[in-house]
């Protein structure tokens, strides 16, 4: 047996408020709920409370995780944060969290900064340390909370993104072939100014009650999050297909060999037009969205905890996953499943 990670335990935590496609009518009277679904895909997000941050939720998947695989927290070697809403732009976030968690003080903690391909960012440093030989352990968490960052009346961003948590449990694993390899990535910082929240850190392109014009004409202000949504949906199409190929050559797989495709939840209509262009049947791609909507570095794993409770993504299962988006930035890679156990 040679020295491979493994994902072994996924869990999520979701905060208890709804936002319904009704309430979002309300809001919008000229979309009815149904449009909104016709739209997106989705019929609800989670929104946390006021107070409520991204590294508690976090914290409460991490927590679930524990007691429903008995895993001490004392056997963790290294923690993983990833989230763009951190607490505060520092302390990092990580160290908040490994207190709260009571890890042991030889545990590194650290953030990565990404979005939408921040899991499969993440999971790539986690599976090189463990191969390395640097930890047996890491314990991955990723939570965003955007619903902090969208201007009151946004439609272009409301109705798509919901805030959560999750919790990866990757570990050195018994196996004679890698579980997780054929790592792909990609960046393009000429995207960045299509998603973006000017005023939210320490250059002060604008000032923080500052409005600026979008491409469409309408003023918004720099502290709230701007999409430039056609953008988006053109580097997504250009890009992703590319991804998926480098990763089926990295792997030495072909597409018939995939048993599920996990791309990142954007929303239905993005997510039909990818795998029509992929060409990958319906019965082996995964839309995990409705009732929870884009939740931003945590679409995969909530996705993933969906597939494994309908039985979609079973043991033994060779899987390819993908995220996209901010940055612009993509990141990819083919998982072999073992026993995985899910928490919800």
């Amino acid at each position: 047996m040679k020295r491979y990670a493994g994902i072994t335990a996924i869990s999520r935590f979701l905060p208890e408020t709804k936002l319904t496609n009704i309430e979002l009518s309300e809001i919008f009277p000229e979309w009815s709920a149904e449009k909104i679904y016709e739209k997106t895909g989705i019929l609800e997000r989670r929104i946390a409370a006021e107070n409520t941050m991204a590294s508690d939720l976090a914290t409460q998947a991490a927590v679930k995780l524990f007691g429903g695989t008995g895993i001490s927290p004392d056997s963790v070697d290294f923690l993983l944060f990833c989230t763009q809403t951190p607490d505060y732009l520092l302390p990092s976030s990580s160290c908040l969290i490994h207190q709260r968690l009571a890890l042991r003080s030889d545990c590194g903690a650290l953030d990565v900064n990404m979005g939408c391909s921040g899991f499969v960012y993440s999971l790539s440093v986690a599976v090189s340390m463990i191969e390395s030989g640097m930890v047996q352990r890491v314990l991955v968490l990723c939570a965003d909370t955007y619903s902090k960052l969208i201007q009151p009346g946004d439609r272009s961003v409301m109705p798509l993104f919901g805030d959560a948590g999750a919790a990866v449990m990757v570990e050195l694993v018994e196996s004679e072939k890698p579980r997780i390899h054929g790592f792909a990535f990609g960046t393009d910082g000429n995207g960045a100014k299509n998603l973006i929240v000017h005023h939210s850190a320490c250059k002060k392109e604008y000032s923080e009650k500052s409005v600026f014009r979008d491409n469409s004409g309408e003023y918004r202000s720099a502290e709230y999050l701007y999409m430039d949504g056609p953008e988006i949906l053109q580097f997504t199409l250009q890009k992703v297909p590319v991804l998926c190929q480098t990763i089926l050559e990295k792997s030495q797989l072909d597409l018939d060999a995939i048993d599920l495709v996990v791309l990142h939840q954007a929303n239905r209509f993005l997510l039909d037009a990818l795998r029509k262009k992929l060409k990958v049947k319906q019965e082996k791609f995964a839309i995990e969205l409705e009732l929870t909507g884009n939740t931003v570095s945590c679409t995969i794993p909530l996705a993933l905890i969906e597939c494994i409770r309908k039985g979609s993504l079973k043991p033994g299962m060779t899987s390819m996953l993908a995220g996209f988006g901010v940055g612009y930035s993509w990141a990819g890679c083919v998982i072999h499943s073992g026993e995985i156990h899910a928490f919800i």
